[in-house]
């Protein structure tokens, strides 16, 4: 069972999700919270595996959040909802370390599918987020050299996996592109994630763009 908390301020909306994912059978909703604080509070104390956060709460945002899960209970990972056109708290969720970015007018079995991916560990972010809102929220010539001085680490396998991460396919694409097993695939993922000490997948595809390589 993939165990999930919902945080959101607003108790119908909570309910709302909790109605949607009990309609999955391997879906169970184990947590509720109604401010940021809460919800790192039970990622600590239980086992969570996929945290569902509001991005505004009063006494403590979800962007914080996702910020103190990375940081104290790295097993869970993060799934930020906002409304549409929230750009700015989409550069902070992904530069916080959010596994996820959806908006709040998602589709049941969208959400759902969103959670299974998340807790399998891809990234998921609503169509509506593309490369232009990476280059023009994230990017600046600033971070260009120091990201290639931190992928100059990476094999040639893995640097050709993180072009993959970056251009946003899945495992099971990069293994039929590269002409890898997934089982390896995730091997060289897991190894290039350590070396560039990035939290999950969607920084690491951050750190791609931010040293141009998907440009090469």
């Amino acid at each position: 069972m993939i165990r999930v908390l919902i945080a959101d301020d607003e108790a119908l909306m909570r309910t709302g999700i909790r109605l949607i994912l009990d309609n999955a059978d391997d879906v169970e909703v184990v947590a509720e919270a109604a401010d940021g604080p809460a919800a790192l509070h039970a990622c600590r104390n239980q086992e969570i595996d996929v945290a569902l956060l509001d991005v505004q709460m009063p006494g403590g945002d979800g962007i914080t959040a996702v910020a103190g899960i990375a940081r104290e209970a790295p097993r869970t990972r993060s799934i930020v909802l906002t409304a549409f056109g929230d750009d700015r708290n989409v550069a902070r969720a992904l530069r916080a370390g959010a596994g996820g970015f959806l908006l709040k007018d998602t589709g049941p079995a969208e959400l759902i599918r969103a959670v299974r991916q998340v807790s399998d560990g891809e990234p998921i972010l609503a169509p509506q987020i593309t490369r232009s809102l990476i280059e023009r929220h994230l990017l600046s010539p600033d971070a260009a050299e120091p990201a290639r001085r931190r992928l100059a680490a990476l094999t040639e396998a893995e640097t050709d996996v993180l072009r993959q991460v970056g251009a946003g396919s899945s495992n099971a694409e990069i293994a039929q592109h590269l002409h890898m097993a997934v089982g390896t695939v995730k091997a060289h993922l897991s190894r290039l994630l350590a070396k560039l000490d990035c939290t999950n997948r969607v920084q690491a595809a951050i750190l791609a763009h931010d040293a141009g390589l998907l440009d090469t």
